[in-house]
């Protein structure tokens, strides 16, 4: 019997049970908080600045320094990822996020909540790093990418959530309550994740051979006693690498993927934060009433869970490279067609469509993609790289858009978003990487197969 642990080949010949399903929840949950709370950022603002408890000014000060929390989150939770294991970083993440979110209810003045709303960022901006990262580690090759996508659809659910909450509560309750309720739901979902194992992936990966194996075996032993005897292990494998810096993924047979997965992060944050979050005031813009906007603009916001959707049904099949590329191509085409559309009609049916594709390469690339094309060792560093990149391109989009939108009308605009999803199309087919359907160690530039694997192929899956 070999003395490998073999963890990986072992997760991904397990049958789908109640473990995974247990799994999805505990790391979807805290990324919906996430989400939820960047989204609670609009009303609140309104509400601040209608009660006089903020300036417009103050109010773009309070948004950006949660973004620029963000940018620094996503660093440093792929060093804590990587460096202390997956479940110390999302359980700090998670609690300096609720500890924050507390102190933003009781804020006395809009500084405290600057300040705090920037140390949220910081949670907030490593949530979905990690959780993306640490799903993919559990999730069998043959069902990962549906599952990524049910990752995006309760992520992407946060904007209609935070809405709907934001419609009931700020004005009976006012907009602290916003705040009380994500530190409430952090508090709940950390102390529900300490039952959720570390990912015997990255425990291997580092050497903890004895606790990758007893975790193993306990999942094991957990979906045997719901699914019956288990399959023989189909191959043996050593995931223990020596300690890999930072600067590995530059070098080369790293660098093509960390450029991609950092275009890939750009594309996503220009699309959405360039034209998706600034709907409203186009719509306004353009001559339509406040009440026809925010009726258009929430007919589209339902894009985003449907995205995901979109996601779930093509990404097994097209695969994630494939489907960045569909998605892609579409959205292009379709940033073209939406500004010649006048009829209210066309206008909510195109854009919709237009949402609905944004948030499939939103679903598709951040959850799946990205974290796919990283060896274990270097996964959630990678995705942070990728993430603050993200960030940071979501902090200038908006600089952007109104300069372009000034010039050029709704055309300049969407001609950014195209711009850059042509050099997200060119990138992903140079680069010729695609995981579907493939274990994540048969798709590492670090890690060879083992030989005794006959059902993959390295070369086959990296092309």
């Amino acid at each position: 019997m070999s003395h490998y642990v073999s963890s990986g080949a072992r997760l991904d010949r397990l049958p789908m049970s109640r473990f995974h399903w247990k799994i999805l929840g505990l790391i979807s949950a805290g990324a919906c908080l996430d989400a939820f709370d960047v989204y609670l950022a609009g009303g609140v603002s309104a509400a601040m600045l209608k009660s006089g408890f903020s300036t417009l000014q103050l109010n773009a000060l309070f948004v950006s320094s949660g973004f620029l929390g963000m940018v620094i989150g996503a660093g440093l939770s792929g060093y804590l990822g990587d460096r202390f294991g997956r479940r110390s970083s999302y359980q700090f993440n998670l609690a300096l996020f609720g500890l924050m979110s507390f102190v933003a209810a009781f804020a006395p003045n809009i500084q405290w909540l600057i300040g705090a709303r920037f140390v949220m960022g910081i949670g907030l901006g490593a949530e979905l790093v990690v959780a993306a990262g640490t799903l993919c580690e559990f999730i069998p090759p043959a069902y990962r990418g549906r599952w990524i996508s049910l990752l995006g659809l309760i992520v992407n659910s946060g904007l209609v959530i935070a809405t709907s909450v934001g419609y009931v509560v700020i004005p009976h309750l006012g907009w602290r309550w916003m705040f009380g309720i994500a530190g409430i739901g952090a508090v709940i979902v950390w102390a529900l994740r300490h039952r959720m194992p570390e990912s015997p992936r990255w425990l291997e990966s580092v050497g903890r051979t004895q606790e990758a194996e007893e975790t193993v075996s306990a999942i094991e032993a957990e979906v045997a006693a719901r699914k019956g005897p288990l399959s023989d292990v189909p191959r043996t494998q050593n995931l223990q690498v020596p300690s890999v810096p930072l600067s590995a993924l530059f070098r080369r047979g790293m660098i093509g993927r960390t450029l991609t997965a950092a275009l890939t992060a750009v594309a996503v944050n220009v699309a959405v934060y360039g034209f998706v979050a600034w709907l409203p005031t186009f719509f306004v813009h353009e001559g339509r009433d406040i009440v026809t906007s925010l009726g258009f603009t929430t007919l589209m916001s339902f894009g985003a869970p449907f995205g995901a959707v979109l996601g779930y049904v093509t990404a097994d099949r097209l695969g994630r490279a494939k489907g960045l590329v569909f998605f892609s191509v579409i959205t292009i085409v379709l940033g073209f067609v939406y500004p010649q559309m006048t009829a209210n009609a066309a206008i909510a049916v195109v854009g919709f469509t237009l949402v609905s594709c944004i948030f499939g390469i939103v679903t598709l690339g951040l959850f799946g993609y990205v974290p796919e094309l990283f060896p274990t060792a270097l996964r959630l560093r990678g995705t942070g790289v990728a993430g603050v990149c993200g960030r940071v391109a979501s902090m200038l989009t908006s600089y952007a858009a109104v300069i372009l939108y000034a010039q050029l009308g709704l055309f300049g605009v969407l001609g950014m978003v195209a711009g850059v999803l042509i050099l997200l199309v060119i990138a992903v087919l140079s680069l010729g990487v695609d995981a579907n359907q493939f274990s994540l160690e048969d798709v590492s530039p670090d890690e060879e197969p083992a030989a005794n694997d006959l059902s993959l192929n390295h070369q086959g899956a990296a092309r």
